[in-house]
């Protein structure tokens, strides 16, 4: 069954309420491809790899995490742009991006996923006084280690995360998938005794030990592949079309 690309894209913008969050790059449809859509290829990136493999399985759409036009990068479209864009135009693909309402939305978003993934339990938000904050503050059913926790992650994510041990058992967890690193302070002030964001800076290790708490970082791409999936599951039941997922590995 085929669906019209306006319809699949009407429905992403209301279900995660796109228009009304502010964000460092256009969310909704990026490259307009064919009119119909039965086929839908969902992926972490809109790289090259995703491109090319979505062109092998026949897609109509590529909806992604990370897409295209980010506020300060060069509009020129040569070298990688242009091969990703020529090969998207070329074969009538169309990219559908979700940033930040891809993060924040209470089912389907990253870090709800990510939530779902490691058996925490949500309790709200990182910071309640700061909205921009893109992260989220939960517990765990049991007391762990630092170490046991890191464990659980390296085997639902299969992929050995960074660990800055600190002594405390872990209970309460601050996290915010991708490149969340800079929220460790706001992760300090809500009383975690452990913070799990995808990448790490010099300075995150100081913060985490000076203040006493655990830090993992789990790989900004690893941490980010689950919002996608539940939003392009969403899709597929709501307008019977299918779904596939193509993880392209990325390590960092």
């Amino acid at each position: 069954m085929a669906i019209a690309l306006t319809t699949l894209v009407a429905e992403a913008q209301r279900y995660l309420n796109a228009d009304s969050i502010s964000d460092y790059c256009p969310n909704g449809l990026q490259v307009e491809g064919r009119p119909n859509v039965q086929r839908l290829v969902t992926g972490v990136t809109a790289s090259q790899a995703l491109i090319d493999a979505a062109i092998e399985a026949e897609a109509d759409v590529i909806l992604v995490h990370h897409g295209y036009f980010w506020k300060g990068e060069d509009p020129c479209v040569t070298g990688m742009k242009q091969r990703r864009l020529k090969a998207l135009l070329a074969n009538d693909i169309s990219v559908l991006a979700y940033h930040l309402p891809l993060d924040v939305h209470p089912d389907v978003g990253n870090n709800v996923q990510l939530a779902a993934q490691l058996g925490i339990t949500v309790e709200g938000p990182l910071n309640p006084d700061n909205p921009r904050t893109v992260g989220l503050v939960g517990s765990l059913d049991e007391p762990q280690s630092a170490r046991d926790f890191a464990r659980r992650v390296h085997q639902v994510l299969g992929r050995e995360p960074l660990l800055v041990e600190g002594q405390q058992m872990i209970r309460r967890i601050g996290w915010c998938t991708g490149g969340g690193q800079g929220y460790i302070d706001e992760a300090v002030a809500a009383g975690v005794d452990l913070y799990l964001t995808g990448e790490a800076s010099e300075q995150t290790f100081h913060s985490a030990q000076e203040n006493g708490i655990s830090f993992i970082a789990a790989g900004h791409h690893a941490t980010e592949r689950y919002g996608v999936q539940a939003l392009g599951e969403y899709l597929a039941k709501r307008f019977a079309i299918e779904h596939i997922f193509i993880d392209c590995a990325n390590p960092i």
